[in-house]
């Protein structure tokens, strides 16, 4: 393909990335219920209040996503240098691309195309090794907390709470045995004959040592701690009387919950809203609440991102080299 060509399809892929994602958050904003709800239910409460806790979450937004660019960065060391900015600039446009793929699929478009061509494979396998670490602690924290709610709100015999707190140590040991281990993975790939092509992109694992994933464990779970105090302010405005703990253990659980379900960032607020509905309703018979501080969550932490990576989308190089 010459360069006039290549330099044509990439405008055409930026426009359709631009029109597509447009479209979606448009028509999701437009359509969803909850956000109706979410006005009605905060006109009760003064202006002051309402925008105090908005401006932080969305300060809480930029430093999550500023974390993510921190450990975005650090995770390709080994890589490609890249600048602080520069990794911002690529978390924001991944999540323009995660906005209207299949479980945020695209978000590793979105980055990796700030690299060079030859990185971008070895991109995708470092960025997979974050998600992998988030993976972890989502589960370990969620996997804990669920069994707080079968102790807290189902009633089972003695054996059974006890098989299960054993599976859940054994479920929390896998998960972290695994991921202080991943390097063994390239070895292992290098047995499978049909990989072995392949395995030159994998061997980027064999560089992360245990005190790197131990970084970028805590990049994740200071991640994890932030949307989950964002979580809880918002709650604590709408409904004030629930215990923070409870309110913590319970939202443990709904990040456990949704990571596990297949998703579309633009119809996650479904999902995300009926499953805060039903734990919730164990700490709360208030529903719109609850589903409306959801709705918020969603709005500023993935559907703002979306729109301001959009800006971002139009710097991308798809055949060439992104530096600048």
């Amino acid at each position: 393909m010459n360069p006039r060509a290549k330099k044509i399809l990439s405008i055409i892929i930026k426009i359709s990335v631009l029109a597509l994602a447009s479209w979606s958050i448009f028509q999701t904003l437009r359509n969803d219920q909850n956000i109706s709800n979410f006005r009605s239910l905060t006109a009760s409460l003064s202006s002051t209040s309402i925008w105090s806790v908005v401006i932080t979450l969305f300060l809480l937004m930029l430093l999550n996503w500023f974390i993510e660019a921190l450990k975005w960065k650090y995770l390709l060391r080994d890589v490609e240098k890249i600048s602080t900015w520069r990794a911002v600039e690529s978390v924001f446009c991944g999540l323009t691309w995660a906005v209207f793929t299949p479980n945020r699929i695209g978000e590793y478009g979105g980055r990796v195309f700030f690299l060079s061509p030859r990185k971008r494979i070895i991109g995708v396998i470092s960025m997979g090794v974050g998600a992998l670490g988030q993976m972890v602690v989502t589960n370990v924290l969620g996997s804990l907390a669920l069994l707080w709610f079968v102790g807290s709100f189902i009633e089972l015999n003695l054996i059974i709470n006890f098989a299960l707190a054993f599976l859940v140590a054994l479920f929390c040991s896998f998960f972290l045995l695994f991921y202080f281990n991943i390097q063994l993975i390239d070895g292992l790939l290098s047995k499978v004959k049909f990989i072995k092509p392949f395995r030159r992109f994998f061997s980027i694992l064999a560089k992360y040592k245990k005190a790197d994933l131990l970084r970028v464990l805590i990049y994740c779970l200071t991640r994890f701690a932030v949307f989950t105090t964002q979580y809880c302010l918002i709650i604590n405005l709408l409904i004030p009387g629930i215990s923070i703990v409870s309110m913590i253990l319970m939202l443990f659980i709904l990040f456990f919950v949704q990571s596990a379900l297949p998703s579309l960032d633009i119809f996650d607020i479904g999902v995300r809203a009926l499953t805060a509905k039903y734990f919730f309703g164990f700490l709360t018979n208030q529903e719109v609440a609850i589903m409306a501080a959801t709705a918020s969550i969603w709005l500023i932490n993935l559907i703002i991102p979306a729109v301001l990576g959009s800006v971002f989308v139009l710097k991308l190089n798809f055949f060439g080299n992104n530096r600048s």
